[in-house]
């Protein structure tokens, strides 16, 4: 992940301030929320809830509205202070914070729901930066994905390294039976990898392509199918073929990934050579 600077946080909250990110199982891993570390604090007492979605001036949280936490509510005048907590770093400490916010609504979680109550809060004052940062860097990632799209990254030792993919081979499930592989390219919309076998055995297939990434270590599957295919000269029994992502699947932390990569290269066009 790239050093954010104060003028960009700045950035983020102009664009994004109001736009909600859902956190979907896929969100939460992207930024490595602490789920179970998130709370709602309130008149000094701490209540253990659910973060559905944030955006930088709000948040909506599913809780368990007990008569204790009615009463306190009132007593605070609906004032409350949200707990955030994000493993940025696996081997340090986790990053939390409060943001102060009042309750603006509520309303029951689902018809059986028993107690449970979706709250919508707003911020009484301008979040830390840490959220504004994580919030913006996912919906620039989006924005970004979205206008470069068919942006090629050509795999090198250089551009594996400022990826933070582990390594060029790979593991390509093909129609659930895995299979070893050499990554050519990547885009926000597929990546061109190298096979071995015979071409219309592969083609037209459901494929998953198996990054492993090395900060934060994890494993990202992006599902895709197998479009076309490129003979690789002086070889039969190898081809390039060409894996089209399945767009609504491609998972966030993927594109944060592939837009913080393309920034960074935008950056060092821009400075001047000497």
């Amino acid at each position: 992940m790239s050093i954010i600077t104060s003028q960009q946080i700045h950035q983020y909250y102009e664009t994004y301030a109001k736009i909600e990110v859902t956190f979907t199982k896929e969100v939460i891993q992207a930024t490595q929320l602490v789920s179970k570390n998130v709370f709602l604090k309130c008149l000094g007492f701490q209540y253990p809830c659910i973060l559905y979605s944030s955006s930088m001036v709000g948040a909506k949280i599913i809780l368990n509205s007990s008569p204790s936490f009615q009463e306190a509510l009132r007593k605070a005048n609906n004032v409350v202070y949200l707990r955030y907590c994000f493993q940025k770093n696996p081997k340090g400490d986790p990053l939390t914070f409060f943001v102060p916010a009042k309750i603006a609504g509520s309303s029951p979680y689902g018809k059986n729901g028993g107690n449970l109550y979706f709250y919508s809060l707003v911020f009484t004052q301008k979040p830390a930066d840490t959220l504004i940062e994580i919030l913006g860097t996912l919906l620039d990632a989006t924005l970004v994905s979205q206008k470069r799209k068919d942006e090629r990254i050509l795999i090198t030792a250089e551009t594996l390294r400022k990826l933070g993919i582990s390594s060029k081979e790979l593991a390509i499930l093909i129609q659930g039976v895995p299979r070893k592989g050499i990554l050519r390219d990547l885009s926000f919309g597929g990546a061109k990898v190298i096979l071995l076998g015979l071409a219309k055995f592969i083609m037209h297939k459901e494929a998953v392509l198996r990054l492993e990434i090395e900060d934060p270590r994890q494993v990202l599957e992006i599902p895709g199918t197998i479009i076309r295919h490129e003979p690789v000269e002086g070889r039969r029994d190898i081809s390039a073929f060409a894996i089209k992502f399945h767009e609504d699947k491609v998972p966030m932390a993927y594109k944060v990934l592939l837009s913080d990569y393309l920034k960074q290269q935008d950056k060092r066009k821009e400075i001047p050579t000497l």
